[in-house]
Formats: structure tokens, sequence, C-alpha cells
């Protein structure tokens, strides 16, 4: 969607149109959805923290800035609620629940074996995921799982490019280092990703 066609729709959403409103949802809805995931580890709080993101984005459409981005302004909002949330509730990480989450791609018609692989793979990062600072896990999610540039994520995360940068390098290399101290991590990966 263009920027253009975006406004319009932000435009028309808060003059009241229920369609419009619904399109914007669907067009972040999943993206917001799996960086929450990969955020907080547990799709229930992410599927509680994005509605509320939406409830709020919705509620304050005309406070939105149409010289930055929604998608930035979006996750900034679920951003401030995932931590808000966390500072009430100490979390309690379970990367047990993020084997049964599905990621988008997974065709019935594709080997069990492979869907199995792919499930354990996932579930294997997630675990080395959640290993990292909450700011490395941010970085690597918005620039590897969501491809935000390096420019738009220091905007969101309120640094500068070289910090994200120095971040993003720190937190692929503890990444690796995991996987590679689990090895049954690394052969999960290495099965379903080469």
């Amino acid at each position: 969607m263009t920027r253009g066609e975006e406004r319009r729709l932000i435009e028309q959403a808060a003059a009241g149109d229920r369609d419009s409103a619904e399109t914007l949802i669907r067009s972040h809805q999943r993206s917001l959805y799996a960086y929450l995931v990969r955020m907080s580890g547990k799709p229930d709080v992410a599927e509680d923290v994005a509605q509320e993101a939406f409830v709020r984005v919705l509620t304050n459409l005309d406070r939105f800035d149409p010289r930055f981005r929604f998608s930035t302004w979006l996750f900034t909002i679920a951003r401030r609620l995932y931590v808000n949330m966390c500072q009430k509730h100490k979390p309690a990480y379970d990367t047990d629940i993020v084997d049964s989450w599905r990621g988008s791609g997974d065709a019935p018609e594709r080997p069990v074996a492979r869907a199995e692989t792919d499930a354990i793979a996932r579930a294997s990062i997630q675990a080395c995921l959640m290993q990292l600072s909450e700011q490395q896990r941010e970085i690597l999610i918005l620039f590897h799982q969501l491809e935000w540039p390096i420019a738009l994520i220091a905007q969101h995360v309120g640094m500068p490019e070289g910090t994200v940068k120095s971040h993003l390098h720190r937190g692929r290399r503890k990444m690796r280092r995991l996987l590679e101290e689990r090895s049954e991590f690394a052969d999960q990966v290495w099965e379903a990703y080469v």
C-alpha cells in the first residue's frame, strides 16, 4: 500500500468509515502480531497487546502525524503497551508455547517431517532470542523478520543508527554462539533453513 493510499484510509477511518479501519488493521495485523510473538515468546500476550494497540490507534487517529509512517506509530504504541505490561507483571517466558505457533507458508501439502522440522527450528530460534537483551531481540526482529531499514529501527527505538548496528551485530553474534553451544538447536535450524 502506498503512503497516499494509507493516508486516505486513515482520514476515512478517522471520519468513521469502518471498512477503511478494517483495511488498515488487516494490512498491519500479521506483522504486528509476529513482532509481538517474537518479543514476548507468548502468542496470547502478543494477541492481547496487538488488540490493545489497534484499539488505541483507532481511537486516536486524529493524533496521527502524516509526516511519519503509520506502521512506525502503530509499532511504537504496541511496544509501549508491551513494556508497560512487562513492568506490571514479571514476565514468565515459556518457549514451549511457540512450538504450537505456526508461521505463514505452512501449506497442508507439505510433508509432515518438514513441518515438524520447521516448528522445532522456530522454537529453537525463539529460545535463543529470549536469551538476548530486550533491545537486541527487538532490533533483530525488526531487521530480520519485518525487514525494517536501520534508519527506521533507530527512529522507532530512539537510538542512533550506529548503536542500532552495534546491537544488531552483537545480537547476531550471540544468537550464533547460543546455537553453536546447543548443538541440537544448530542441527534443527540448519536442517530447516538450508
